[in-house]
């Protein structure tokens, strides 16, 4: 499903100076960064940091705020309810889950595999957690950047070929597939498992920021809502 007018402009734009706020701690060396307020994990080089204990070792002030995590709390209790409606499913059987995060894409050549967003992947093969799987967008496709846009890979129309050692190649025949077009406050959402292969267009100019919020209906892979750290 595809909603907008769940989060409004001013709150994603909000939620964008959070993650643009975190994210100058850091960085890829490659084209995809990411900033999870939950764990802390940072894009740093080739690798990842924790933010909260950056922040705190180099005594930094004004990065985030209580404000900030009660925007998230709000916006992610809405995102919730939203997926629970269209799925039919009690809102409290939906569990905040690992990993949960910003993302910023630009045009830097990717330098490690976690810089290659572009593949056709499974959420729940990606990560084991995730039933279901929602992205809020941050910025526009076509006027913040180009390139980038969502797309679900019909399974009926393309061909797969399946290693036994593991990955998938797919050939994709982008006339059949589903394409979302990111705009700010823009919320989609679907079910986590194989029925939803998709993959993530390079970005050609500018950069797109998202943040993917994911639930588990399985107590067992909640988390609390992000905090700030003390």
């Amino acid at each position: 499903a595809v909603m907008d007018g769940l989060v409004t402009p001013v709150e994603a734009s909000q939620l964008q100076r959070i993650a643009q706020r975190g994210l100058a701690l850091g960085g890829s060396n490659g084209g995809a960064s990411i900033l999870d307020l939950h764990s802390g994990a940072l894009s740093k080089g080739d690798s990842f940091i924790n933010v909260f204990e950056l922040v705190k070792r180099n005594n930094l002030k004004n990065i985030f705020s209580a404000e900030d995590f009660s925007l998230y709390r709000k916006v992610k209790n809405r995102i919730q309810s939203a997926i629970a409606t269209r799925f039919g499913i009690q809102k409290d059987r939906l569990h905040l889950t690992h990993p949960t995060f910003f993302s910023r894409m630009t045009t830097k050549p990717a330098q490690t595999i976690h810089d290659e967003y572009w593949h056709p992947h499974i959420d729940k093969e990606t990560y084991g957690s995730f039933d279901y799987t929602s992205l809020l967008y941050l910025t526009d496709y076509g006027h913040d950047f180009t390139g980038g846009r969502f797309v679900f890979v019909d399974k009926e129309t393309n061909s797969t070929v399946e290693p036994r050692t593991g990955g998938r190649f797919v050939f994709v025949d982008k006339e059949t597939n589903s394409t979302v077009e990111p705009r700010t406050g823009r919320v989609s959402f679907f079910t986590s498992g194989s029925e939803n292969l998709h993959f993530v267009e390079k970005v050609a100019s500018g950069t797109r920021f998202a943040i993917t919020v994911s639930f588990s209906c399985d107590p067992q892979h909640a988390i609390q809502d992000p905090d700030l750290k003390s």
